[in-house]
């Protein structure tokens, strides 16, 4: 192999780990330990970064800054693949994504995980045939699927890897949200993943998901004899809010280059107003189709730039750490860690895991293995991540934690004298079924505001109307009776033809 070669898959492997690496500080950004997630003003947020002094002098680290449950379940994605390597049965690897999304479940203490996330993986039997499936739920069109997936597209980037990125993709998000817009969020994130590693233009991304790779998912989806009526019956939402979407930005054909109003350069509340207008239930990011909306939103305009990246992809008043953890990793796969500040990577909670699932997925999908990494031969699975489930962070001292993350901030960049050996698959077995089923889990999923109250379809007297004016951005969101907010936070509504919907 010639040096430029060498040069470009180092090039290339470092932007993989930075996918996974910005992804979980984007994660921590948008959370700020439950502060920022929850906080509904952007301009709040952004007051409150001045006073930490920016972007720039954040180093994000626990305890102060942890990842929330995006990132868990990310990692678990992560995971999955890499213990599943390049096997051909794709039933394995479904059992591994539900025996680790069970698992990653003993790790939510402080990070607020969905109810929607929480009540599914309770249902899955990764020791049972077909045991990671689960009912279709006409609430589940949140963004949990969407804030995992883009490990996905590093497995499966390659054109002719399309079909597999689909069916993954969405039998992965299928597994706690099957519902249309939330797994087609999942969908989303790991197709713009691939993308970004393909170096696609980014202008075509989102025409290329509603013209055709969207097709494809519900072709996919008609082929499914169980709950096919269900998923085609609210297939529509999604397709339609990213249309629209589109048609705002002029990317409808994938050829134009993309339209941002003068406001967002400098008004945060208006960029939250947009935010809120695409949204499903008035909090940007939150469903599936505008989690990653958001992100792209976010990529399309930074020009490579981290701070302009996380002044609109992370600090707005919506779902801030899921719309983060897929704008932190789209920026990774495609600029590496230029231009972003040590102190905000260097110590990220849960670095050395996502250095080895990156530098693994890498290794994966391209071929590349070395001796002591993960063996000799190019389809054996790399499955040098360990398979303890870390303790949490949070509680912490930071020098701790600086302490355990040097060797793979080390790695980063470019000393791999200290590079762990490989680890062992998982077994998932019956002891190992026994013994996980002592363990108290999901019993911190309780205490998201994302959750709702109420029933799905109640009445409402007035038909609810969005009208907004590109120009100034002045949102109308009409009137609504008859409707009762009962929520700990805001209640998740969208309203449409005279009924309004709920949505976890």
């Amino acid at each position: 192999m010639g040096e430029n070669a060498l040069v470009k898959d180092e090039t290339l492997k470092q932007k993989y780990v930075a996918a996974m690496v910005l992804g979980a500080v984007g994660d921590s950004l948008g959370y700020y330990n439950g502060r920022w997630e929850f906080e509904r003003s952007g301009e709040r947020i952004h007051t409150e970064l001045k006073r930490l002094g920016g972007l720039d002098a954040l180093e994000v680290c626990p305890p102060k800054w942890i990842v929330s449950d995006d990132t868990v379940m990310h990692i678990a994605t992560g995971r999955a693949l890499v213990q599943y390597g390049h096997r051909a049965n794709f039933e394995d690897l479904f059992q591994t994504l539900a025996f680790e999304y069970k698992q990653c479940m003993t790790d939510m203490n402080g990070r607020e995980p969905g109810l929607t996330c929480a009540e599914a993986c309770e249902k899955l039997d990764p020791w049972k045939t077909g045991g990671w499936r689960i009912p279709f739920n006409d609430r589940a069109g949140g963004c949990g699927a969407a804030m995992r997936a883009m490990c996905i597209g590093l497995r499966y980037p390659h054109e002719d890897q399309l079909d597999d990125l689909i069916k993954v993709s969405i039998e992965a998000g299928r597994m706690t949200h099957h519902h249309p817009t939330g797994y087609l969020g999942s969908l989303t994130s790991a197709l713009f993943m691939s993308y970004a590693i393909r170096g696609k233009q980014l202008r075509e991304w989102g025409a290329a998901l509603i013209q055709n790779v969207v097709v494809m998912a519900k072709e996919y989806i008609e082929k499914d004899c169980v709950y096919n009526c269900d998923n085609v019956k609210h297939w529509s939402y999604f397709t339609e809010r990213w249309n629209e979407y589109l048609r705002l930005r002029n990317i409808a054909d994938g050829k134009s280059e993309p339209i941002f109003p003068e406001y967002y350069k400098t008004n945060v509340n208006k960029r939250d107003q947009f935010y809120t207008f695409i949204s499903y239930d008035n909090w940007g990011g939150s469903s599936g189709h505008d989690a990653p909306l958001i992100a792209y939103d976010a990529i399309l305009e930074c020009n490579g730039n981290w701070q302009t990246l996380c002044e609109r992809g992370i600090f707005h008043g919506g779902d801030s750490d899921s719309t983060g953890i897929i704008a932190g990793s789209l920026f990774g796969a495609l600029y590496g860690f230029n231009g972003v500040p040590e102190g905000n990577h260097s110590h990220v909670e849960k670095l050395a895991d996502l250095v080895k699932i990156g530098e693994s997925l890498f290794n994966l999908s391209f071929g590349k293995t070395s001796p002591g990494q993960c063996g000799n031969e190019a389809n054996e699975p790399c499955t040098d991540v360990e398979q303890e489930n870390p303790k949490s962070a949070s509680g912490g001292e930071e020098e701790t934690h600086r302490k355990e993350n040097q060797m793979a901030f080390d790695q980063i960049n470019g000393d791999t004298t200290n590079a762990r050996d490989c680890g062992k698959d998982t077994v998932i077995d019956e002891d190992a079924r026994e013994e996980f089923n002592k363990k108290p889990h999901g019993s911190n999923a309780v205490t998201d505001v994302r959750n709702v109250n109420g029933s799905a379809n109640v009445p409402t007297e007035e038909v609810f109307e969005t009208n907004i004016d590109t120009n100034d951005t002045t949102v109308n969101y009409g009137s609504v009776q008859g409707v009762d907010r009962k929520s700990n936070g805001d209640c998740s509504t969208h309203i449409i033809a005279g009924t309004m919907e709920t949505h976890l």
